[in-house]
C-alpha cells in the first residue's frame, strides 16, 4: 500500500507534468500556420503513452553512484524518483519535471519531433491484410502454382501431418528475377485460401536502436501466431539474412539469429497455429546457409525467365480487361518478347494503351490537344467507340520498354532468323539437329535412346557470322537467349570470377530451355599449364564442373564462339562438353553472293541500278578474303558514296527513293573497304579447319 505522502507528490508531479504538455501542444498549435497539420498532431497527442526508459536510466546511474541505496529507489511516472534507503530522515528527492520550460522554441520542435516519431512508430506497425487475388491472376508456370499447392495442405488440414505425426512445412522461398512476381504469388497464395496476410519488407524491420530489430521480428511472429491460420511475407529478406560470416556488424547477425530462433519456435510441440513464411528474394546467394535449410524454408521456388508459352499465358491474364480487337494475335506478341517477365509486359500494356490514346484522341494540333485537355465533358460512347489497343501499338511501344531481364544478360533477339543469315547452310542444319530438333521432337529423339549435344563450338575468323548464327538459333527454337563476354566474367578478387560463372549456370537453370552463348570463350579458359595456379585455372575448374558436374543442366544447351580454338583447353572440347565443333569460314563465291542478296533484301535496301551485279561482285578477285561483316562494310560505303553524289548534284533534300548504288559507287567502295583477314591469316584458318575435320 502506498504511503499517503507518496500519493500526494505523485498527482502533483503528475500535475506539473500535464501542464507541460499541455503547455507546449498550446504553443505548437499557435505555432502552425498549415491547419492540416492540427489534427495530426491531435491524433498523435492522443497515440502518446507514458514511458519509464528515461526514468530507469536515470536510476540506474544513481544507483551505480550510490551503492547503499540498495532497492528502495522508487520511480514514479510523473517524473520523479526518492531514494528512502538512509531512512525517512535523510531520503533524497530528484524531481525530472522542470517547473516550466526554459527554451521554448527548443521545446516545440522537440515536442513535435517526439510527437511525429510516436506516431510514426504506431502507424509502421504490421497490419492484417485479406488480398483478394487468386491463382486465375497469376499467368504463367502452372507447374509452380502446383508445387505451391503441395506445400498448403497443413493450412486448411493440420490434422493431416498430425496424423503422421510429422512436422508440417512452415515455409518456401520464393526467388528469381526482379518483376517475375515473386511478391504477386504470395498475395495470390493468400488470396486463394482467404486467409490473413502479414506483409513486411525486410528493411522495415531494422532500426538503429541495439535490440529494437529483434523485438519486432518476434512481435511480428507472435502476431502471426495469434492471428494463425495466417500467411506471413517478408519481402526482400536478403537485406536481413546476410551471411553471418561476412556480416559487418553484430546487429546484422543478432537479427540473423533471432530469425533463426523465431522460424524453430513454430516447429516447437507447443505451437501447433498453422503460420506459413514466404520469404522473396533476388538474391538467394546471399543469404545465410542456415536460413535455407530444411525445417526454416523447407522448399525454394525459382521463378525465372518465362519462356514464349508462359508469356502468352500471361498476356491473356493481363488483357483480360483491355480493349482489344477479336482477331488480336497473342502468340505473335508473345514471340515479339523474348526476355520480358510479368512486370515488363505490364509495363508494355500500359505503354500500348497510352500509344493506343495518342492515335486516337491526341492527333492534331496544338490547339486540338488544348480543346480536348480544357474540355471537361466526359467523352461520348461516339468518341470512345474507336478507340482501342492494336497489335500496331504494341509493336510501337516495345522500342520505349526495356525487359528487366536485358540487365540480367538475357538478349532480346526478335528479329533475327535464318532469312537474316546469308549462305551457312550445312552449319545452320547442323545447328538444326543439335539444338533445334531436341526441343521440338523431344519425343522421337527419347524413342531412340539419343541425347541432345551438350554443346557447340563456333570457330573460324572474326566477322563470318558466328553470333549471328547463335542468335538465329535461339530465336528460331524460341528459346531464353543469354549472352555472355568471355572477358567480363573476369574478376580481380579471388573467388569472384568462379561466383560469376556459377551465377549465368544457375540463370541459365532458372530459364530452361535456354541457349547459353559464350563469345571469346578463349579469354576464359586458356590452356592450363602445369605450373600455372592464377584465377584463370581456377575459372576453367568451375566451367568444367557447371558443364558437365554432378548437377545436370537440364535442357541448357551451350554455344561458344572463338577465333583461336587452338589455345582453349581440351577438357573443354571433350565430349559431354563442348563436343561439336562447327567450322565457319570464309565464304566461297557462291556464300557471297548469298550473303550480298540477304545484306541488300534482294537488291531493294538500298536500291540498286540496273548496271549493279550483286553475282558479279561476290566472283570479284578483290572479294576473295571478305567474311559476311567485310561484305556489310562494303555495301555501306557504296550507298555513303551514292548519297553524298546525289547531295551534291541536288539542290533541294533528297528523296530516299530516288537515291540509288551504281557500280561506280561500288568500285569506290572497293578502295576504301580492305579484307580483315589476310592471306597468310587463311592459310592459317584452311590448316584449322583441316586439323577439325579429322
Amino acid at each position: 500500500m502506498k504511503d499517503p505522502g507518496l500519493n500526494l507528490l505523485e498527482s502533483k508531479h503528475l500535475a506539473k507534468r500535464t501542464s507541460h504538455f499541455g503547455l507546449l501542444f498550446k504553443m505548437v498549435g499557435n505555432a502552425l500556420i498549415d491547419s492540416e497539420l492540427k489534427p495530426f498532431l491531435t491524433v498523435a497527442f492522443c497515440h502518446l503513452q507514458p514511458t519509464n526508459h528515461m526514468n530507469s536510466s536515470l536510476t540506474s546511474l544513481y544507483r551505480k553512484g550510490n551503492p547503499d541505496s540498495g532497492t528502495w529507489t522508487l520511480v514514479s511516472t510523473g517524473g520523479w524518483f526518492i531514494d528512502r534507503g538512509a531512512g525517512p530522515e535523510k531520503s533524497i528527492f530528484i524531481d525530472l519535471c522542470d517547473e516550466e520550460p526554459t527554451n521554448t522554441a527548443t521545446n516545440v520542435r522537440t515536442f513535435i519531433f517526439f510527437l511525429m516519431n510516436s506516431f510514426s512508430a504506431k502507424s509502421k506497425s504490421p497490419e492484417l491484410q485479406y488480398p483478394t487475388l487468386t491463382f486465375e491472376d497469376v499467368g504463367g508456370n502452372e507447374d509452380t502454382l502446383t508445387e505451391v499447392c503441395k506445400l498448403l495442405v497443413h493450412m486448411r488440414h493440420p490434422e493431416v501431418y498430425q496424423h503422421l505425426g510429422m512436422v508440417p512445412p512452415r515455409g518456401f522461398l520464393l526467388h528469381g528475377p526482379p518483376g517475375c512476381g515473386k511478391t504477386l504469388l504470395a498475395q495470390a497464395v493468400a488470396g486463394e485460401l482467404q486467409l490473413p496476410m502479414l506483409k513486411v519488407s525486410a528493411p522495415e524491420l531494422v532500426s538503429g536502436v541495439s535490440g529494437e530489430s529483434e523485438q519486432k521480428l518476434r512481435e511480428l511472429f507472435d502476431l502471426a501466431v495469434s492471428s494463425a491460420p495466417c500467411i506471413l511475407f517478408i519481402d526482400e529478406i536478403d537485406a536481413i539474412t546476410p551471411k553471418r560470416e561476412v556480416a559487418s556488424k553484430d546487429m546484422e547477425r543478432r537479427i540473423v539469429a533471432q530469425l533463426l530462433t523465431c522460424m524453430d519456435d513454430l516447429n516447437s510441440l507447443t505451437v501447433t497455429a498453422q503460420v506459413l513464411v514466404i520469404g522473396a528474394t533476388n538474391r538467394p546467394d546471399s543469404l545465410d546457409p542456415a536460413l535455407r535449410r530444411a525445417g526454416r524454408f523447407d522448399r525454394e521456388i525459382c521463378l525465372g525467365i518465362p519462356d514464349e508459352a508462359a508469356r502468352l499465358r500471361i498476356l491473356k491474364t493481363l488483357c483480360r480487361k483491355l480493349k482489344l480487337p477479336e482477331n488480336f494475335d497473342y502468340q505473335q506478341l508473345a514471340r515479339l518478347t523474348p526476355g520480358y517477365v510479368g512486370a515488363d509486359l505490364m509495363a508494355l500494356c500500359r505503354e500500348a494503351a497510352m500509344t493506343a490514346v495518342n492515335r486516337v484522341l491526341l492527333e492534331g494540333e496544338l490547339w486540338h490537344l488544348l480543346h480536348l485537355l480544357k474540355n471537361t465533358e466526359t467523352l461520348s460512347e461516339e468518341e470512345l467507340a474507336s478507340l482501342s489497343i492494336l497489335m500496331s501499338d504494341f509493336q510501337a511501344s516495345l522500342t520505349s520498354v526495356q525487359p528487366s531481364a536485358k540487365r540480367e544478360g538475357f538478349a532480346t533477339v526478335p528479329d533475327v532468323t535464318w532469312e537474316n543469315v546469308g549462305a551457312l547452310q550445312d552449319i545452320r542444319e547442323e545447328l538444326t539437329m543439335a539444338i533445334l530438333a531436341p526441343v521440338r521432337s523431344p519425343e522421337q529423339f527419347r524413342a531412340l535412346g539419343l541425347s541432345a549435344p551438350s554443346g557447340v563450338l563456333l570457330a573460324g575468323p572474326p566477322g563470318c557470322g558466328k553470333t549471328l548464327l547463335a542468335k538465329a538459333v535461339a530465336n528460331e527454337s524460341g528459346l531464353n537467349f543469354i549472352s555472355v563476354k568471355g572477358p567480363e566474367l573476369l574478376n580481380m578478387y579471388v573467388g569472384e570470377s568462379e561466383r560469376a560463372v556459377r551465377q549465368v549456370f544457375q540463370r541459365g537453370r532458372n530459364s530452361a530451355p535456354c541457349v547459353i552463348f559464350f563469345d571469346e570463350i578463349d579469354a576464359l579458359c586458356p590452356r592450363r599449364s602445369g605450373h600455372e595456379a592464377g584465377a584463370s585455372v581456377r575459372v576453367v575448374n568451375q566451367l568444367l564442373t557447371e558443364m558437365d558436374g554432378l548437377e545436370t543442366r537440364r535442357q541448357v544447351f551451350i554455344m561458344a564462339a572463338t577465333n583461336r580454338p587452338d589455345i582453349i583447353d581440351p577438357a573443354i572440347l571433350r565430349p559431354g562438353r563442348l563436343d561439336k565443333t562447327l567450322y565457319v569460314g570464309l565464304p566461297p563465291p557462291a556464300d557471297r553472293h548469298a550473303i550480298l542478296v540477304t545484306i541488300t533484301k534482294g537488291g531493294t535496301k538500298p536500291q540498286l541500278e540496273q548496271d549493279v551485279s550483286l553475282e558479279e561482285i561476290a566472283f570479284d578477285e578483290r572479294c576473295d578474303c571478305f567474311t559476311g561483316a567485310d561484305l556489310t562494310a562494303l555495301v555501306r560505303e557504296a550507298s555513303v558514296n551514292a548519297l553524298r553524289a546525289y547531295i551534291k548534284s541536288q539542290n533541294s533534300p533528297a528523296v530516299s527513293s530516288d537515291i540509288r548504288v551504281s557500280k561506280q559507287n561500288f568500285e569506290d567502295a572497293f578502295k576504301k573497304v580492305r579484307p580483315s583477314v589476310s592471306k597468310k591469316d587463311q592459310r592459317t584458318y584452311e590448316q584449322l579447319r583441316e586439323s577439325l575435320s579429322r
